[in-house]
């Protein structure tokens, strides 16, 4: 029987020991994760040989091959958190409430008295995201800036939404939920933001009159408490160790596809990764290089082997004669 192979593969990492993926707990033999959409996956086998040379010419004479290696790779036309953290052997956080991501906002308002209100010396502006604006913590954790003929003219201005008690308030318009933050310049202000002598407060009266600016930009975070990742790749974890299945379809010379499985019984991820952004060209792809250790397979425990290929040979696929008319008999001789 020969085959040809033009398919790609279908893989399932499962867990070589308990291991926890970002909020869920993975036993040992578990899948962790499949991957049904990728462009390439190749098995690379190799061996370092070694000659014994001599006589004239310094010609070989005997060979020796070692140091055989299996390598498995595949690229992926897209990525999921879990697969990132996988390949990159991160850590992936899930937000909760009492373990909130704080995500950064830029958002741009456009200069009209329906989202800006100057009065007293201060500015208020309406954002469409609730702002993280603890008083609790230090620092501040949102900027101000004016923009004139597309060119940022101001300083950073900082809200006053500061110490106890302080809370952002809310409300409705025409365009949904709005948060209001208020910033003011140093008239406005008693002592300064920071203490520090050479620090000075900007003064927003340069910008009290409307033609002086076209839109204002916010620079601010949001606090989400569910439905947010966050991967974190550290200088003391790299990737994993997992029990990899690849199915795929090998095909005959007679057009009949057979069902093939690569089985690697214990694969380490490679930590290497590229994470490529461009506006043009081909999408980004992700590729996993897997390096194969002896080890045993779930079926047999008599020999350790770096990999295993299944090859399924349907009895529907060899050559068969009609023996009888009845359809139900040669079903039963046919594919039972």
């Amino acid at each position: 029987m020969k085959f040809g192979v033009r398919e790609i593969c279908d893989v399932v990492l499962k867990a070589k020991a308990t291991q926890k993926v970002g909020n869920k707990i993975f036993y040992k033999n578990e899948p962790v994760i499949y991957f049904d959409t990728l462009k390439t996956s190749s098995l690379e086998g190799a061996a370092t040989p070694v000659y014994a040379t001599g006589g004239r010419g310094n010609a070989r004479l005997v060979s020796w091959e070692g140091e055989r290696t299996i390598t498995f790779t595949m690229e992926d036309a897209l990525i999921s958190p879990e697969g990132f953290m996988i390949l990159s052997g991160a850590g992936l956080i899930e937000a909760t409430t009492n373990n909130t991501i704080k995500q950064h906002v830029t958002e741009r308002i456009d200069n009209n008295e329906s989202e800006i209100t100057y009065a007293d010396g201060s500015y208020t502006i309406k954002l469409r995201q609730k702002p993280y604006l603890p008083a609790s913590e230090g620092g501040n954790f949102a900027y101000v800036m004016f923009v004139k003929d597309d060119e940022i003219i101001s300083e950073p201005f900082i809200p006053t939404h500061y110490g106890e008690g302080q809370t952002i308030e809310t409300g409705e318009d025409d365009r949904g939920t709005y948060y209001n933050i208020t910033v003011v310049g140093h008239d406005n202000y008693d002592t300064p933001v920071n203490t520090e002598d050479e620090y000075t407060v900007p003064n927003l009266t340069d910008y009290s009159d409307r033609f002086s600016f076209d839109s204002v930009i916010v620079d601010y975070y949001v606090e989400k408490p569910a439905a947010a990742q966050q991967i974190e790749i550290t200088a003391d974890k790299f990737g994993g160790n997992y029990y990899l299945e690849a199915s795929t379809l090998f095909r005959t010379q007679n057009g009949v596809d057979m069902p093939a499985e690569f089985i690697i019984p214990n694969c380490k991820v490679q930590s290497n990764f590229t994470f490529t952004m461009a506006s043009s060209g081909d999408p980004s792809t992700f590729t996993f290089t897997m390096d194969a250790f002896p080890d045993y397979t779930r079926f047999d425990h008599s020999k350790k082997v770096l990999a295993a290929i299944q090859i399924i040979e349907d009895r529907a696929s060899s050559d068969h004669y009609r023996v009888s008319t009845d359809h139900a008999k040669a079903d039963e001789l046919l594919f039972n």
